[in-house]
């Protein structure tokens, strides 16, 4: 089984809100056609949800937010959601949309419910999920990324491989010169946070990345721009992106 987050930057124009990258998106679901194992995808919000997030000045961790926020983000996710899943269904897959509020209960994770997700997969379903602005509790709401539900789903069901399609060709050594980092084995490295980005951006996927690789699953970045890496990442062929080792696997 294999998780694959399908970065905001990937599916949406992060430069121009509320606009969606349909062509990538199709790409995206020509590509899933070729993998012949369960796939559970988790998309992020891109110039949907992170546009009103910031416009709402919403964040992560439980607050008191604008509940008209609020209530903008969820229906701006719900809207990307659709588009993903019309693509997938008009290239022949099975899109199940999983809201996160399936699964999580205030910010912790129900495993009982993660563990469905796997029977659904398993069952020719594509469950499909995203980032979004959650209830807490005591009038408390919170982004959960779609990072950090990478995190939460591979906690409990040991997929055999986490794949981050991003919009770079993997982590970069040097910004300038662009030289990529092949494979990473138990390290940390230190990313600036990009400020305008609520889930923190590359910080928060190489954090969620190396908490995942750290229970013994290899968890790869690749561009999704480039579709047919995705597949060969899964099928264990020559592909270029950086590679977090699992701890296991090192």
């Amino acid at each position: 089984m294999i998780l694959l987050k399908l970065g905001g930057s990937i599916i949406t124009n992060k430069e121009k809100p509320l606009t969606p990258r349909k062509k990538i998106i199709e790409n995206i679901a020509k590509s899933l056609k070729k993998i012949n194992e369960p796939v559970i995808i988790v998309h992020g919000g891109g110039s949907f949800g992170h546009y009103w997030s910031v416009k709402y000045d919403m964040h992560t961790k439980p607050k008191k937010y604008d509940m008209h926020g609020v209530a903008i983000v969820k229906n701006s996710m719900i809207e990307l959601n659709k588009i993903i899943l019309d693509a997938f269904v008009k290239n022949k897959l099975n899109p199940y949309s999983l809201p996160p509020t399936d699964f999580m209960w205030g910010n912790k994770s129900v495993p009982n419910k993660i563990r469905e997700i796997e029977k659904i997969a398993k069952a020719g379903l594509t469950p499909v999920t995203y980032g979004d602005a959650l209830w807490y509790g005591n009038k408390k709401t919170y982004i959960l990324s779609g990072d950090k539900i990478m995190t939460h789903l591979a906690k409990i069901l040991k997929p055999r491989m986490c794949i981050f399609a991003l919009n770079e060709d993997g982590l970069y050594s040097d910004l300038k010169t662009k030289k990529l980092i092949y494979e990473l084995r138990g390290e940390n490295p230190k990313i600036s946070e990009n400020k305008m980005d609520v889930t923190g951006g590359m910080a928060r996927k190489v954090e969620e990345a190396t908490n995942i690789a750290k229970m013994g699953i290899d968890v790869f970045f690749v561009n999704g721009n480039k579709p047919e890496r995705i597949v060969k990442a899964v099928k264990n062929r020559k592909y270029e992106g950086t590679l977090f080792r699992g701890k296991n696997n090192a």
